[in-house]
C-alpha cells in the first residue's frame, strides 16, 4: 500500500487499512529508530490538541525524524482562511502564503482545522480544509477536520483488533452529554470505521442529534462493501441489547446546527444519557467502553466505568502513537 496523503479512511479499501495496521504491529515489535532520519514533519494546529500533538511528535522522534509545531495566533501570526476578505482584523497572514511556506520547510505537513459549527452544508463539504489542502504540495495528514478524524479512527480500528472484537459484533456509537455542542468529526469517522470493519453498527442518539444523511450514507456504503450494517435509533434499550462495544461520544444538535441556545435547550434534558455501569446491563458479557478523549467525567461517562475493567480509553490513546508511526513511515520512508 503506497501512501501520498492520509485524509480519510474512505480513501482506502479495508484490506489496505489492515495492511497499514500490520505495519504498525511490525514497528511495535521491531522498532526502526533511523527510518526517518533527516525527515521533518510540520504540524499546524488551528485548534487545541493533547494526544494528536504529542503522539505525532513522539512518533516522528521514535522514527529518527524531527518536527515543528505551529499554533496560529499563539506565538505565530494568526492565519486568515477566507478568500476575498479585507484583512484589517486580527489575522496578519493568509493561508495562501502561510501554508506553502510551511510546506516548503518540511517533508510532510499535518493540519488540524475544526468545523466552524455555523453552516452544516459548508462543514459537510469540508470547505475550509479543502482550501488548505489545495495549497500543500507535500504529503498531507488530516489531524482532524470539520467532518473527519482518520487518525483517531485508525487507532480505534487497532484497538478493536487488540481486543479481538469480531467483525460482525454489535458496535454502538452512543451520544453522551457535554456542556456545549461539539463537532461531528469523530462520530462521522467512527461510524464509518466500524462499518468498514463489517460490524453491526447502531448510532444511538436522542431526537435532534441524528447524524447527517451524507455521513450515514457514506457509512452504509462502507457496510455494504464489508458485510456489515448501519442503523440509527433513539431507543436505548433496543440499541444496547447484545452490544460488544459502546463507543461514547458527544456531538452537537444537527436539527439546530449553529444555534447554541436551541442546542443547549435540547441537551439540558438529556443528562441521563451519561454512560454508567447500569448502561451495560443488557449488553454482551465483557462489553467494552471506548471514547476518543478528552472525556468529561460524570457528565459523559461515570467514574465507575472509566476506572473499571470495561474502559479501554487509555489503550485507544496509546494506539494513536502506534498507528501514526505507520502512517509516517508509509508517507516518508
Amino acid at each position: 500500500m503506497s501512501l501520498a496523503r492520509f485524509l480519510d479512511l474512505a480513501d482506502f479499501a479495508a484490506a489496505e487499512v489492515r495492511d497499514l495496521l500490520a505495519l504498525a504491529e511490525r514497528l511495535q515489535r521491531h522498532p526502526q529508530p533511523q527510518a526517518l532520519a533527516g525527515r521533518i514533519l510540520g504540524l499546524v494546529f488551528l485548534n487545541p490538541s493533547l494526544r494528536t500533538l504529542a503522539s505525532f511528535q513522539a512518533g516522528m522522534a521514535r522514527l529518527g525524524g524531527a518536527s515543528f509545531v505551529i499554533t496560529p495566533g499563539q506565538g505565530t501570526w494568526a492565519l486568515e482562511s477566507r478568500l476575498g476578505v479585507r484583512m484589517d482584523g486580527s489575522a496578519a497572514e493568509h493561508i495562501r502564503e502561510g501554508l506553502p511556506v510551511l510546506a516548503s520547510y518540511c517533508d510532510a505537513l499535518g493540519i488540524r482545522a475544526f468545523a466552524e459549527g455555523k453552516d452544516l452544508a459548508a462543514d459537510l463539504a469540508e470547505s475550509n480544509f479543502a482550501a488548505m489542502a489545495a495549497l500543500v504540495d507535500k504529503p498531507l495528514i488530516n489531524l482532524e477536520s470539520a467532518m473527519n478524524h482518520p487518525c483517531q479512527a485508525l487507532a480505534d480500528w487497532k484497538t478493536l483488533d487488540d481486543l479481538a472484537v469480531p467483525d460482525r459484533a454489535r458496535f454502538v456509537l452512543s451520544w453522551v452529554p457535554h456542556p456545549r455542542a461539539l463537532p461531528l468529526a469523530v462520530p462521522a469517522a467512527t461510524v464509518h470505521m466500524a462499518a468498514m470493519r463489517g460490524h453491526e453498527v447502531v448510532v444511538l442518539r436522542p431526537e435532534g442529534f441524528a447524524l447527517p444523511p451524507a455521513v450515514m450514507d457514506k457509512a452504509r456504503a462502507a457496510a455494504r462493501a464489508n458485510g456489515g450494517s448501519v442503523t440509527e435509533t433513539d431507543d436505548r434499550a433496543a440499541a444496547l441489547r447484545g452490544a460488544t462495544v459502546i463507543y461514547a461520544k458527544e456531538w452537537g444538535s444537527t436539527a439546530h446546527y449553529g444555534d447554541a441556545a436551541r442546542d443547549a435547550e435540547l441537551r439540558t434534558a438529556l443528562l441521563d444519557w451519561q454512560v454508567r455501569e447500569q448502561t451495560f446491563s443488557s449488553c454482551a458479557p465483557g462489553c467494552h467502553l471506548m471514547h476518543c478523549l478528552p472525556v468529561r467525567r460524570n457528565v459523559a461517562v461515570a467514574d465507575e466505568v472509566l476506572d473499571g475493567p470495561r474502559s479501554v480509553v487509555l489503550r485507544e490513546a496509546h494506539n494513536r502513537l502506534v498507528v501514526q508511526m505507520a502512517v509516517l513511515h508509509r508517507l516518508l520512508s
